[in-house]
């Protein structure tokens, strides 16, 4: 009878402890995780294949297991948008996954969000959802520069401090953030600028937003230019955008880019410095209806707009690099055409 009892205890105990640890993590806070694919992602043959990964990919519940230390701070939900490398990523994911940021961010108990993808076109995604997210909740894009198979990987410790920083009191109203190598970076801001080293992601001029430290998340500045819920520029009115390229300057450069590019039927171009053929070229397509804006190939600075260049209805990028000004005209262009309307808008965001 003892035995029974012992035993009837033993199971009524697991029972209440059982319990009470699914309240207290219903208690905790949900970060959603989107995933889209990337490096993060993806399986090499061996540990020290580092820049060779072809063998598949792991799924976002694959990344959580492997990280328990965050499942302690948050109930994480998986969400997964595609699994693909980032240049194939591009407005075909990037609207329905802005439109689900927003729409889960809207639930209260959701505290934030983490997309993970790859590192060659980080910065553009994460600078669109920064212009189209409508929520002051925080949002962290993390990828990795190693596969997940490598030895001394970064993707698990970038997914922890995605969620710690999501979690940091400090990190509302702040906008999309980039996560990697524990620093944190506006996606106004970051740009790639190593093939494969962990420490890649800078932001010019500028710095970053702070760092996911061991011992707490510490933010040193936010940023003031126009993001996320003060954004203008409206997904719901928007089913694709409008197609607008690249054209790289440099000595000799031929006109002929941007002579295919209007006959193709392009609705802006992004000039990556200039040439002296692309002179008439230029005024050409902008007699054809394309939007031209001047940015730089340098990597840092402002584009200055003098009076005459204003005068004859030139567009510059500020110190915006020409992939995220391409990712700003594609959306502006959805409002106006007008160059001083349009001149406010990169000179705003």
């Amino acid at each position: 009878m003892t035995g029974v009892r012992a035993a009837a205890l033993a199971v009524l105990l697991a029972a209440v402890l059982t319990s009470a640890a699914t309240v207290q993590a219903q208690e905790l806070p949900v970060v959603k995780l989107f995933t889209t694919g990337g490096t993060i992602q993806s399986l090499g043959k061996d540990r020290l294949k580092l820049a060779e990964y072809r063998e598949g990919r792991i799924d976002g519940d694959t990344i959580i297991e492997a990280v328990p230390e965050a499942s302690r701070l948050a109930r994480i939900e998986v969400q997964a948008i595609s699994a693909v490398s980032s240049v194939q990523m591009g407005a075909e994911q990037g609207l329905p996954l802005a439109r689900q940021l927003t729409e889960e961010l809207a639930r209260p108990e959701v505290a934030g969000a983490i997309v993970t993808h790859g590192t060659t076109t980080l910065e553009e995604t994460a600078y669109f959802l920064h212009l189209t997210v409508k929520s002051p909740k925080p949002v962290v894009v993390i990828g990795s520069m190693r596969p997940w198979t490598a030895v001394s990987r970064d993707g698990p410790l970038n997914f922890l401090g995605a969620v710690r920083t999501v979690l940091a009191p400090d990190a509302a109203g702040k906008g999309v953030m980039v996560l990697l190598n524990d620093t944190i970076h506006s996606a106004r801001f970051v740009t790639k600028r190593h093939t494969y080293h962990i420490e890649t992601f800078v932001s010019p001029g500028v710095g970053p937003l702070g760092y996911a430290d061991t011992d707490r998340v510490v933010f040193y500045r936010s940023p003031v230019t126009r993001h996320t819920g003060a954004s203008e520029f409206d997904l719901d009115e928007m089913e694709s955008l409008p197609q607008v390229d690249i054209v790289y300057g440099y000595q000799e450069a031929s006109r002929a880019p941007i002579d295919a590019l209007v006959k193709e039927g392009t609705k802006g171009v992004i000039l990556a410095d200039s040439a002296p053929a692309h002179r008439n070229a230029v005024l050409e397509a902008r007699a054809a209806g394309v939007v031209v804006v001047r940015s730089s190939r340098k990597g840092a600075g402002r584009v200055v707009l003098s009076d005459r260049t204003a005068a004859r209805g030139e567009i510059t990028a500020d110190n915006l690099h020409p992939q995220k000004a391409r990712i700003l005209l594609r959306l502006a262009l959805t409002r106006t055409t007008d160059p001083r309307e349009l001149q406010r808008i990169f000179n705003e965001y």
